[in-house]
């Protein structure tokens, strides 16, 4: 996959991740949303990881400086 984030993009989604993930250990919003919040924190440290996000490619947008 072309790569399609950026680095402060991957700080964000690793950010957002690690939050949706604390909120969903902890509780408080019932079962169906910690699912949800574990799938959200899932995905976002995933395409981070990945360094390629596929809403991104759909769209045709980048945050990444290098072009490849």
């Amino acid at each position: 996959m072309k790569k399609n984030v950026g680095s402060i993009d991957k700080i964000i989604r690793i950010i957002i991740a690690v939050v949706a993930a604390y909120f969903a250990y902890r509780g408080g919003f019932g079962a169906t949303m910690s699912y949800v919040l574990y799938a959200v924190a899932g995905i976002m440290l995933l395409t981070s990881l990945m360094g390629s996000c596929p809403i991104y490619s759909v769209l045709g947008q980048s945050s990444c400086k290098i072009k490849e």
